[in-house]
């Protein structure tokens, strides 16, 4: 079985129902509105945005949108994320509630200044 995967965030997102797609453009935009110098891809065949390595990752799943911040971003963020399900590097915000944008905000931020801390990668 041969899949297109996509080969950038519109051609990602473009691959879902149009409500799915809101959602996602919503995500898409909050991420891009706190790390404005982040570097946008696909990797894991998901979203992904790179500063100075990988910052976040999101995808859409059939009940939920995962949001990826690396372990880093989680255990910060731990009480606000409590509400829910959460695993070593990722959470989980159901589709049936709304997404939790200022929180998806801060742990962005947050994922931002600990990337300008490392040392630059070497191409």
């Amino acid at each position: 079985m041969i899949t297109n995967k996509p080969t950038d965030i519109d051609a990602y997102i473009a691959g879902f129902p149009e409500d799915i797609q809101k959602v996602l453009e919503q995500i898409w935009a909050t991420i891009k509105a706190a790390a404005p110098d982040a570097a946008e891809t696909i990797s894991y065949a998901i979203p992904t945005f790179t500063l100075n390595g990988n910052l976040v990752h999101f995808a859409a799943f059939k009940n939920h949108i995962g949001f990826y911040p690396a372990p880093t971003g989680m255990e910060s963020f731990k009480k606000e994320l409590s509400v829910y399900k959460t695993g070593k590097g990722s959470v989980q915000f159901p589709l049936d509630q709304p997404m939790p944008l200022d929180l998806i905000t801060q742990i962005v931020k947050f994922r931002v200044a600990m990337s300008l801390e490392k040392p630059k990668k070497k191409k």
